[in-house]
């Protein structure tokens, strides 16, 4: 009974640093591939068809990003989604 409580713990550790690679190993290629497709694919698209997601300078005929309030142009409702 003695060398069976040695070797059943050891066993429980190997099992558990085994899984702590196998986890390792399958995050980091299943959030790699996932990165790489989802935002890859995206950039390109965006490229391919000029889309600017931010707008990192302001119109040029503008010196701020702000936006009047015109609500005989557009509805109230919008102004409250914007973001």
């Amino acid at each position: 009974m003695s060398a069976a409580k040695p070797f059943w713990s050891g066993f429980h550790q190997g099992t558990k640093e085994f899984g702590s690679y196998i986890t390792t190993l399958v995050n980091t290629i299943l959030l790699s591939s996932v990165y790489l497709l989802g935002i890859g694919v995206t950039a390109i698209v965006a490229k391919i068809k000029k889309k600017n997601f931010l707008a990192l300078k302001p119109a040029s005929d503008k010196k701020s990003y702000w936006v009047d309030l015109n609500l005989k142009k557009e509805q109230k409702e919008k102004y409250y989604r914007q973001f």
